[in-house]
């Protein structure tokens, strides 16, 4: 794998446990090494519900991005933090809605970058798909790149799902999305989830993580999550636990809320 990409074999340290790859771990899939599942491991031995939080997070991808392809007419989406491609990633998801949708990823992982060149890839005849390889906290390198393929005049949907957690000031996350949400239009909308402090588990669980070389992540309040949405237009049913934001099941609310708001 490393061979594929010039320099990723000097970037590529698989005895640090990433938090992409952890993901990946806890989502099923086979994209990690040792020191991911150890981490993985130890955060599921105290907090099971990690799993379901995985997975359920996929499952409100789905449903937000369905929606506002079908629903809401955005042709646009900007992904920021996407993680390693499993199944029924953003672009597959809106094309197969809409497939003149555009869409633009962002990660700094060099093993996302591996995937994303091989696996992030439109259908022939559908809308564009394109990674820019940054970090959140450049918002400005990721506008700008991404510029070559959404067109900022027209409605965005801006993307942060479960990443901001690793950013440990809650105003200098506040301050990245409002960032990339200065740069879109009117009629854009902000799909954005995280994990949450509101059980003795899963703030156990955030310390195993850290306790086993993870990085931190910082689980924040609800209303802490609600705030990135302030001066927004909630889409109904407004902030909740991502297994009850439009969901056809009675699986039970987990800690990790999210939301779609869209900018008047």
């Amino acid at each position: 794998m490393a061979d594929r990409v010039p320099g990723l074999a000097t970037e590529l340290d698989v005895e640090v446990p990433h938090a992409a790859r952890i993901w990946n771990y806890w989502m099923g899939g086979k994209d990690n090494f040792a020191a991911d599942r150890a981490a993985g491991a130890a955060v599921a031995q105290v907090y099971p519900e990690i799993v379901v939080m995985a997975r359920e997070s996929r499952r409100f991808l789905v449903r937000t991005v369905g929606h506002l392809a079908a629903e809401a007419g955005i042709r646009q989406f900007l992904d920021v933090g996407t993680g390693l491609p499993t199944m029924q990633n953003t672009h597959e998801v809106a094309q197969s809605v809409a497939p003149g949708s555009r869409v633009v990823y962002v990660d700094n992982d060099p093993m996302v970058l591996v995937h994303a060149r091989a696996l992030l890839v439109s259908p022939a005849g559908a809308g564009t798909t394109r990674y820019v390889p940054a970090d959140y906290h450049d918002p400005e390198r990721i506008l700008t790149e991404a510029a070559d393929a959404l067109d900022f005049r027209e409605p965005v949907a801006v993307m942060f799902m479960g990443v901001l957690g690793y950013e440990p000031d809650l105003e200098v996350a506040r301050s990245i999305v409002a960032m990339v949400l200065d740069a879109v239009p009117s009629g854009s909308h902000l799909v954005l989830w995280d994990g949450t402090d509101t059980s003795p588990a899963v703030v156990e669980g955030a310390a195993r993580l850290v306790a086993s070389g993870g990085v931190p992540y910082v689980l924040r309040s609800p209303e802490q999550i609600g705030g990135f949405f302030d001066g927004l237009t909630p889409v109904e049913p407004g902030l909740t636990s991502i297994t009850r934001w439009r969901a056809d099941d009675d699986t039970p609310a987990i800690d990790a809320y999210g939301a779609v708001g869209r900018k008047p």
